[in-house]
């Protein structure tokens, strides 16, 4: 049985580095530059391999260098690739990133041949795991007959909501865990998240609508909500020179953790250590961390 079946976006990541995020229509003249693989779905697959969970992964890529390469990426990492599928029609997805100084980023998609993933193809390759991670860079009608099918089979469903879209309610209810940033969380519940207390309210929200637990993150933190109550888990300060993994690396964590039988708490715990590390390299599967980094984090 496989640890985490992961279903989500392959994208190629063009990334910028420079001073600051231009305002709308001005220039701002960046000092480095870099070329890798990304898509949520590719990089949390990557953090729950370098964590040790088995990972196989669904997804779809353009018939392109670009996909071959993504592919190609996978299998060093010791991902399953067979259910990952090459599009004729579509290229393969690109993300345009722009990360500041101070690690702050903006990202732009051309999603590509990930829209063309396709229920009868997503659904059924699931085969047997304990955990199945979602994001929604896939069709989301995709999405909810994937989830639909590994709940029956007993999986434990995580859903990293992003982009931000309203969710069906089934969908929601079929999760055992739900994470979204602030931004996110306001449009699942209509809450506004600005501390820990509307962050508490909007996981309340997303737990009243069937989910077993809901972690939503705050300014200085994130917050996890269970039956058991509820868990505050401040940032963990580290040199940081790059966000844009650090959401992959806590999902990827946080599915890898729970295959292994730990309790959510125990499981978000190691989840926030794994995201503070990725904030520390430049790019995405590039700065997921490995299992000894996360353990020494977490004792010092």
């Amino acid at each position: 049985m496989t640890d985490v079946v992961v279903l989500g976006g392959l994208n190629t990541d063009f990334l910028v580095k420079g001073p600051r995020l231009p305002w709308p229509g001005e220039t701002v003249r960046g000092w480095e530059f870099h070329q890798g693989p990304g898509g949520k779905g590719g990089n949390q697959a990557v953090a729950a391999a370098r964590l040790d969970a088995s990972v196989r992964m669904i997804g779809r890529v353009g018939r392109d260098e670009r996909g071959k390469a993504l592919i190609a990426g996978l299998v060093s990492e010791g991902i399953g690739v067979d259910a990952v599928g090459i599009d004729s029609d579509s290229p393969t997805g690109v993300a345009l990133v722009g990360v500041a100084a101070d690690g702050g980023k903006q990202t732009l998609t051309a999603p590509g041949a990930n829209l063309a993933l396709g229920i009868p193809e997503a659904a059924g390759a699931l085969g047997e795991a304990r955990v199945l991670l979602v994001q929604l860079e896939v069709p989301l009608d995709t999405v909810c007959a994937a989830v639909r099918r590994a709940r029956a089979a007993g999986m434990k469903v995580v859903l990293d909501a992003t982009p931000a879209m309203p969710l069906p309610a089934q969908l929601v209810a079929d999760l055992y865990v739900i994470r979204a940033n602030a931004s996110e969380a306001h449009v699942l519940t209509g809450v506004i998240v600005h501390d820990r207390a509307s962050a508490a309210a909007a996981a309340q929200v997303l737990l009243y609508r069937g989910a077993r637990a809901a972690i939503v993150g705050a300014p200085g933190g994130d917050l996890l909500l269970d039956g058991s109550g509820e868990t505050w888990l401040p940032h963990i300060h580290v040199p940081s020179v790059d966000e844009t993994g650090a959401g992959d690396a806590f999902a990827g964590a946080l599915a890898a953790e729970l295959a292994a039988g730990r309790p959510i708490a125990a499981a978000v715990t190691f989840a926030n250590a794994a995201a503070a590390l990725a904030t520390m390299i430049v790019g995405a599967q590039a700065a997921m961390p490995w299992r000894s980094d996360v353990l020494t984090l977490l004792v010092t």
